[in-house]
C-alpha cells in the first residue's frame, strides 16, 4: 500500500511537470512509455486519480510463458494458470507458445485454442483455464515474461533459444520440463545448461512421475523441481506448479534431477521391448532394476556432483516406474517388438503418438555417443542394447542377452549410427 501511495505521488508529479513545460499530449505520450494507460478524452491530470482512466503494470508481478504447446505443455500450461490467478504475485494471463497447426476442418490450432481454451489436438477434452493465451510466434509470447518454461522435444530446443536470444530480460528465469540431451563435439549437453549459455538466464528443471493425461484429470501426482543456486527461484517455480493433486518438492541437484528424466525413456523402451515380447513381470522389474543402476551410474560419471538421494525422489525411481509401466516411449517400444522390428520406430511414433514425439529412442543413440567416445560402452549394457535394437542391429530380444554386452556392442560399433 505504501508503495502504490508513493507510485500515485510519482505520477501526479510527473504529469504537473510536464502539463506545465510541454503539454498534454506529449505527457501522455511520455506515460505510456512509463507502462501507464491513459484515456486521450479525459484531462491527462484527471486520469491520475481516476482508476477506472488509468492502470499500471506492476512491476513485482510476475510475467509466465510456456515455450511449447504438446500434451505435457498444454497440462503445464493448466497447472500454471490455475495458480496464477490465485496468487498476487503472479501476472492473471499465461501465454503458450504453440507451433502453429492447421487442423482437419481447416482451423489454425492456435485459434482453436483461444476459441475453445482447449488443446484438441494434443489434450482434447480438457479446460486449460481462460487465462491461457495460445500464441504462434514465440517471439511475440515472451515479450514482457520473466519466466519461461520450456517443454517442447529436445531436438528443437536450440533452435527456439537462438531465436528468443536478445528478447528476453537478463532477470529472466527458465525451467525446463525438457527430457533429453545435446551431444555435440565438446560433448554432451543438458538442455538446462543449453537454455542457460544461450539465453544468458538461470535455469531449473522439472521431473518427476508425470504422465500428462493423468494429471489433466487431477489425479494425485508428485514432481521434483531440480535447482542449482538459486533457492528463491526454485521455492517460486514450487508456488507456480503445485497443487493439491500436484506436490513439487526442490532439491539442490539440477544434474542429477535432469539426468533421470533423461535416461529413464531408455528405460521404456527397453520396458516396452519386454512387453511386446510377452516376457513377464519377472524380467521387467529386472530390467527396470538394471535400468535405474545404469541410470544412477552414468549420472555421477559425467556429473560427480550428482546426489544418490536424488533417484529417490519423484524424478527418480517413481519416474522410472510410471514411464514403464504407461508412457508412450513403453508403448512404441511394445509396437516395435510386436512386429519384430520390421516397422520402423519412425512409422509408429506417427501411426501410434498423434503427433507427440518418442524421445527414447533418439536419447539412446545420444548416450551411445557418449559412451563410444569415453570408452564406456561395455560398462553399460542395457543402454547399449537398447541402441543396438533401435537401429535394427539386434532383434528385440536381445534385451535380456545383456551378458553377451560385448557381441551388442560390436554390431553396433560397425553401423553406422
Amino acid at each position: 500500500m505504501v508503495i502504490e501511495q508513493f507510485n500515485l505521488i510519482r505520477l501526479w508529479v510527473v504529469i504537473f511537470i510536464l502539463r506545465i513545460y510541454i503539454g498534454n499530449f506529449i505527457a501522455y505520450v511520455v506515460l505510456e512509455l512509463e507502462g501507464y494507460h491513459c484515456d486521450l478524452t479525459e484531462p491527462v491530470f484527471h486520469c491520475a486519480f481516476s482508476s477506472s482512466l488509468i492502470t499500471q503494470i506492476d512491476p513485482m508481478k510476475n510475467k509466465v510463458t510456456v515455450v511449447g504447446s504438446g500434451n505435457w505443455g498444454s497440462v503445464a500450461a493448466k497447472l500454471i494458470a490455475s495458480n496464477t490467478v490465485r496468487l498476487s504475485s503472479f501476472d492473471d494471463e499465461v501465454r503458450m507458445w504453440v507451433f502453429e497447426e492447421k487442423l482437419p476442418s481447416g482451423e489454425k490450432l492456435t485459434d482453436v485454442i483461444n476459441r475453445t481454451n482447449e488443446n484438441v489436438k494434443y489434450l482434447p477434452g480438457i479446460k486449460l483455464g481462460k487465462n491461457v493465451v495460445a500464441d504462434p510466434d514465440v517471439e511475440s509470447a515472451v515479450k514482457g515474461a520473466n519466466m519461461l518454461v520450456f517443454v517442447s522435444p529436445h531436438q528443437f530446443m536450440e533452435g527456439i533459444c537462438k531465436k528468443l536470444v536478445g528478447k528476453i530480460g537478463k532477470d529472466t528465469e527458465g525451467i525446463s520440463l525438457v527430457k533429453g540431451m545435446e551431444v555435440k563435439k565438446e560433448g554432451p549437453c543438458m538442455i538446462s545448461t543449453l537454455i542457460s549459455k544461450t539465453l544468458g538466464i538461470n535455469c531449473s528443471v522439472l521431473m518427476g512421475a508425470n504422465i500428462a493425461n493423468e494429471i489433466a484429470l487431477e489425479k494425485f501426482s508428485e514432481a521434483t523441481v531440480g535447482y542449482s543456486k538459486n533457492k528463491e527461484a526454485a521455492e517460486k517455480w514450487v508456488q507456480l506448479f503445485g497443487t493439491p493433486y500436484f506436490i513439487v518438492s526442490a532439491v539442490q541437484d539440477v544434474e542429477g534431477v535432469e539426468m533421470c528424466g533423461t535416461l529413464k525413456n531408455i528405460v521404456a523402451i527397453a520396458a516396452g521391448f519386454v512387453d511386446g515380447m510377452e516376457m513377464g513381470n519377472n524380467t521387467k522389474a529386472a530390467i527396470m532394476r538394471i535400468g535405474l543402476k545404469e541410470m544412477i551410474k552414468f549420472s555421477k560419471m559425467l556429473f560427480p556432483s550428482v546426489k544418490d538421494s536424488t533417484f529417490f525422489e519423484s524424478c527418480g525411481v517413481a519416474d522410472l516406474i510410471t514411464t514403464c509401466l504407461g508412457g508412450r516411449n513403453r508403448k512404441v517400444a511394445d509396437a516395435y517388438a510386436k512386429n519384430q522390428g520390421k516397422r520402423s520406430f519412425d512409422q509408429l511414433e506417427a501411426e501410434l503418438l498423434n503427433g507427440q514425439k518418442l524421445q527414447g529412442v533418439l536419447t539412446a543413440k545420444e548416450v551411445y555417443e557418449v559412451l563410444s567416445d569415453r570408452g564406456w560402452v561395455e560398462q553399460f549394457p542395457l543402454f547399449s542394447t537398447v541402441h543396438a535394437i533401435s537401429i535394427g542391429r539386434l532383434p528385440p530380444s536381445a534385451i535380456v542377452e545383456l551378458g553377451d554386452s560385448k557381441s551388442a556392442n560390436k554390431q553396433v560399433g560397425n553401423s553406422t549410427l
